[in-house]
């Protein structure tokens, strides 16, 4: 008899706790320090809450879930499921992905943690992914197996407004950051696996879009078979301006005739690092 498996993911995924009752998901919260308080993301945090905190330049800093409460959240699941495919945020952006791999470790092979180095929309597809995957009879160990492997087939493009967090945070030097302000660059930045790099930089904000269309278009030709709906998911993802990225999707639309697009809004824990105004494009090849 096929074991009972429990998918989980974090809210890195862009994945509401309403959408995960849904969908039949678990998602744990990604939680937040703002002036020193702790915030819990779609639970004691909005979006809209946390931009405003953002633009009256609040200190806001990412947090890992504590083990506490990632260990609750799956002795409860056990109660219910066989196994746990537990899904984190790219262990190339956070700690949580090496946390939740430690603690599984007393698990009794019971929890697989996924390292897939996902982000946002293409994280939220492997969480939908393995649900597929578990309706189709195989185990948590065989789930993790399968999205370890299929990790590189996603690309994520993002345009950023300001350079002014990436520089708070310390990715970026300073002089570079002053530079980019002064010329009003929009830098282009990629996921590719762990890392977050620069890609390309913009003048203009039409520019930086079609040098993000291009390199998806490119990556599905080269890399993901071929520029078509049947075998590749195409996703949008943004920071706070919807009408920004409804316009962006109505262009990728027209670009991409005939596939389906997702559009989410880019989780918070991104967002702090990049700012508002952020606009994303990403895809992901379908699984067999």
């Amino acid at each position: 008899m096929a074991k009972k498996i429990a998918i989980v993911t974090d809210s890195n995924s862009g994945i509401t706790q309403a959408q995960a009752k849904e969908l039949g998901l678990h998602v744990l919260p990604m939680p937040f320090m703002i002036n020193n308080e702790t915030y819990y993301e779609d639970i004691t945090l909005t979006q809209d809450q946390f931009y405003e905190r953002l633009a009256q330049g609040a200190d806001v800093i990412t947090s890992q879930p504590s083990p506490d409460a990632v260990m609750k959240l799956w002795d409860e699941l056990l109660v219910e499921y066989d196994e746990i495919v537990h899904i984190p945020m790219s262990s190339g952006l956070s700690g949580s992905c090496q946390s939740a791999m430690m603690l599984a470790e007393d698990y009794d092979g019971k929890v697989a943690v996924v390292n897939n180095q996902r982000i946002s929309v293409t994280q939220r597809q492997s969480a939908l992914d393995a649900m597929q995957l578990a309706g189709r009879g195989m185990d948590a160990a065989q789930i993790k197996k399968f999205l370890e492997n299929d990790k590189f087939n996603s690309s994520i493009y993002i345009m950023l407004d300001t350079l002014y967090y990436l520089k708070k945070g310390g990715r970026i030097t300073p002089a570079a950051a002053a530079l980019g302000t002064i010329l009003k660059l929009k830098p282009v930045l990629q996921i590719q696996g762990d890392k977050l790099d620069a890609f390309a930089k913009a003048r203009t904000i039409s520019q930086g879009k079609s040098i993000m269309m291009n390199a998806i278009r490119s990556d599905m030709e080269k890399r993901f078979g071929g520029v078509s709906s049947d075998n590749i998911w195409l996703q949008i993802a943004y920071t706070y301006d919807i009408n920004a990225a409804t316009q962006l999707k109505e262009e990728v639309a027209a670009q991409f005739p005939g596939f389906d697009i997702h559009m989410d809004p880019l989780s918070l824990s991104v967002a702090c690092h990049i700012g508002l105004g952020a606009l994303a494009i990403a895809c992901c090849k379908k699984i067999d």
